[in-house]
């Protein structure tokens, strides 16, 4: 039980014993002591003032009494207006501090028997991974090991939108231009030779329509009787006729796209279990829809396209098939979620994707649902907000969106710009120096961006997202590298069974305040799947040992048992510090 618990129950006891009303311990408000006030946790009093009949002061003082009286951790309490402040003695803090060093496990609940599928990624395959797409990557690669470090089974999945016209107008600027050309052959990444393709299609495609615009004709009916737009319609059609030219030529290109995408995975340390495929969905989700059909759920439009009626619960209509028989978005994750449940039979399945999308979850959920899919109550749409830039940093080949792989080129050349300029990098031969580049710029990238809760939209700035002062990750990992230091200086045995320490400074009892935070802030993340509680408090537990550092001294206290127990407690902290990074997916300097 946590001190909060025993403090709620105890407080419950001294109402009934005071006062003989019985109230809910769970309703017993426990906070953290204000910083400008003594005390380590403070006793919500207010609710209690009625009941007791009493003046605040009177109130707080008698629960104040039986609370110190029963509890022996308390040394003393003082009463401000509603609220009891409560002080901890060395005992509970050295008893805790124990506890902690001694559990190297500490934070990481048992297996909770619940399993959560939970898909991120999903790109498309005519173009290259984008700035939104690092947002969904780094949320949806946090919220999968939070999950995991509450105990919960995650299999992560990715979507790969490989099919439709889109990547027909790839292949068919590539036919038209390519003249057999590959990434091997050109020296280009494979998904940026394929998007090539795809914004060269406009290209052409305006070229071709220009005689047609020139008569005063709008430019997305001209484009409808060019040679590249014919090729493209041709090339969907023969996709789903099975033409095995078009079919091979189609996976030749993307299997370009998936190279790609993997260098770019494993750049930013991006994994997942299992990848479906919008070409092989597709097909299952259209046969969801007939059959919703011939029960009457879905209903036909004169034209022959079905239809599902959302009116029931404030949505519209939403078209499941077309017309021509081809499927719509909406389809093929309907097909998807089959399959998922299916492999998997999970109690959730959380979808990370942009809050673009919010509308299609709603539908995707209530369409499940007049199906009677028992998978249906399980989806959860994890939605996250737009990245912007400050203007003029950065702008990508497309002119229109910021590409992954020069985002992350930026951010490695920002880190080792910064880091030579600070002279962080002394003593360390190229090897070190370039991969403490890496871990400084890609971690750098993956704190700004997770600190921010994932609904709401992040400015990104490169330059402040290095800096080694206030709430950035190269700030967090140097507060690592520095205790790691320390345990290198120090050279011997730090944990032990007991400390002997008289009196705690206030700073270690601050510190050790912070670290005991790390299971509540684990289950906070899970059950509001917000990577951002991690990282702050990640941000909050370097910030606190640094306080410490300036103001104390480690290792060189005239007394050996005050040096061993504050380096222990420094690597306490550095642990907690790497445990909370690796949730993120932010990897630790040991030196810098």
């Amino acid at each position: 039980m946590s001190i909060e618990q025993t403090l709620q129950q105890l407080t419950a006891q001294a109402v009934q014993h005071l006062y003989k009303t019985e109230i809910d311990p769970k309703s017993v408000t426990i906070n953290e002591t204000p910083k400008n006030f003594t005390g380590s946790f403070t006793v919500v009093i207010f609710p209690y003032v009625k009941i007791a009949r009493k003046n605040p002061l009177q109130t707080g003082t008698e629960i104040g009494s039986y609370l110190k009286e029963n509890l022996p951790v308390i040394e003393d309490f003082n009463v401000v207006q509603g609220f009891v402040n409560l002080v901890l003695g060395n005992d509970f803090w050295l008893r805790e501090f124990t506890r902690l060093a001694n559990n190297p496990h500490f934070g990481q609940l048992p297996a909770s028997g619940k399993k959560i599928v939970l898909e991120y990624i999903g790109p498309n395959t005519n173009k290259p991974l984008h700035l939104g797409h690092i947002r969904n990557m780094f949320v949806g690669h946090a919220v999968a090991a939070i999950l995991q470090a509450n105990g919960h089974e995650v299999h992560k999945v990715n979507i790969y939108n490989d099919k439709g016209i889109n990547i027909s107008k790839s292949m068919a600027a590539w036919t038209l231009s390519a003249n057999g050309a590959t990434p091997h052959g050109t020296g280009m990444k494979g998904d940026h030779f394929v998007g090539y393709y795809y914004v060269l299609y406009n290209k052409i495609a305006i070229q071709q329509a220009a005689p047609w615009i020139e008569q005063g004709m709008e430019r997305i009916e001209a484009e409808k009787n060019t040679e590249i737009y014919a090729l493209a319609q041709r090339y969907t059609q023969q996709w789903e006729q099975g033409n095995p030219e078009v079919l091979q030529l189609w996976r030749t290109m993307n299997s370009w796209v998936y190279q790609g995408f993997k260098e770019t995975f494993e750049q930013l340390g991006i994994t997942y279990e299992k990848a479906y495929y919008e070409s092989e969905c597709y097909e299952l989700g259209k046969e969801m829809a007939l059959n919703g059909l011939a029960q009457n759920v879905f209903f036909k439009q004169p034209d022959g396209s079905v239809w599902v009626d959302l009116t029931d619960s404030n949505l519209d209509q939403k078209i499941l098939i077309r017309s021509d028989g081809t499927s719509v978005y909406i389809t093929q994750d309907m097909g998807v979620a089959e399959l998922r449940y299916n492999d998997y039979k999970p109690h959730q399945m959380i979808y990370v994707v942009g809050d673009e999308q919010i509308y299609h979850f709603k539908v995707l959920k209530l369409t499940l649902e007049k199906l009677g899919k028992p998978y249906a109550d399980t989806i959860f749409h994890l939605y996250y907000g737009m990245v912007d830039l400050p203007e003029g940093k950065m702008k990508s080949r497309e002119g229109k969106v910021v590409d992954a792989d020069d985002l992350i080129a930026e951010m490695l050349q920002t880190a080792e710009d910064h880091t030579k300029e600070l002279g962080k990098t002394e003593g360390m031969n190229p090897d070190e120096a370039r991969r403490l580049y890496r871990i400084l710029g890609i971690g750098a990238l993956k704190y700004f961006i997770l600190k921010v809760n994932a609904q709401k939209r992040v400015l990104f700035n490169p330059q402040e997202s290095v800096d080694f002062q206030g709430n950035t990750g190269p700030f967090i990992q140097y507060s690592f590298a520095r205790i790691s230091s320390i345990l290198r200086k120090f050279g011997q045995d730090y944990i032990l069974p007991q400390y002997q320490v008289e009196n705690l400074h206030p700073l270690e009892k601050d510190l050790i305040a912070e670290l005991l935070k790390y299971e509540q802030v684990l289950k906070t993340a899970a059950d509001t799947l917000d990577p951002s509680v991690v990282a702050n408090y990640a941000f909050g537990v370097a910030k606190t040992f640094n306080k410490l550092y300036a103001e104390l001294s480690v290792m060189n206290n005239p007394n050996p048992h005050t040096n061993t127990f504050r380096v222990a407690l420094s690597a306490v902290a550095a642990s907690i510090i790497k445990k909370a990074l690796y949730l993120l997916g932010i990897d630790v300097p040991q030196r810098m």
